[in-house]
């Protein structure tokens, strides 16, 4: 799943970044509104953590800018602004959470995790997608029972094949969404080509009711055989 963290505050910033990447999240950050505009215009996030007040703008206009533009993305503010206003402000523009500065990392953990599950998953910690069950939580993936050894990236791509079952997935989406924005400095999609590989291979192998189906010159799409 892929974030973006909005926050002007350098050290907070960090420390909220490691804990999410500790989550096993791909965090992008953005410490400016300019930046931030630029990042939601350009890629999808699963979550957004925004910061409404910035060096150079209002984190409500971004908000704005989300609904204007059809994004889905969920957001979760944050700030240290706690005025009943200000929180009936940003829940009508669309944002899913309110959280208020200064607050505990496990609490901002939680409430990232709460909002995925209750507008991806439907509020389900896990998965079932033929005879796969992806377990949430546990970041783990059986087949029939039996548990299917992944290491992050595979579940990360097999998370994001499941999350868009029946639809053709293009390769730079899903190297952006699994390795995040730093993926434009790559000269190629080798490394893609290789966790498809070995994860289609341990599907095969496990007798896996579905399958990777590669789209000649566009990318892939996952179906249930």
């Amino acid at each position: 799943m892929k974030l973006l963290v909005i926050e002007d505050e350098p050290e907070l910033l960090k420390v909220v970044e490691d804990s999410l990447r500790m989550e096993n999240f791909v965090v992008e950050t953005a410490s400016t509104y300019a930046m931030a505009l630029e990042k939601i215009g350009a890629y999808d996030y699963d979550c957004i953590l925004l910061d409404i007040m910035l060096p150079d703008g209002n984190g409500m206009d971004l908000l704005t800018v989300l609904k204007q533009q059809g994004k889905s993305e969920n957001v979760i503010i944050v700030s240290a602004k706690d005025s009943l206003d200000d929180k009936l402000q940003g829940l009508n523009l669309g944002a899913d959470d309110y959280l208020t500065k200064p607050f505990h990392i496990a609490e901002l953990n939680a409430r990232v995790k709460s909002v995925l599950r209750r507008k991806a998953f439907d509020g389900k910690n896990t998965i079932v997608c033929g005879n796969l069950t992806v377990d949430l939580q546990g970041r783990t993936v059986s087949i029939g029972g039996h548990a299917l050894s992944l290491n992050r990236k595979e579940f990360d791509v097999l998370l994001y094949f499941v999350v868009n079952k029946d639809r053709l997935v293009n390769k730079t989406s899903l190297a952006e969404h699994v390795w995040g924005d730093h993926i434009d400095q790559a000269d190629d999609f080798e490394f893609i080509y290789s966790q498809i590989k070995n994860l289609r291979k341990k599907l095969k192998d496990h007798d896996a009711g579905v399958e990777i189906q590669a789209v000649y010159g566009v990318g892939y799409k996952l179906v249930v055989v």
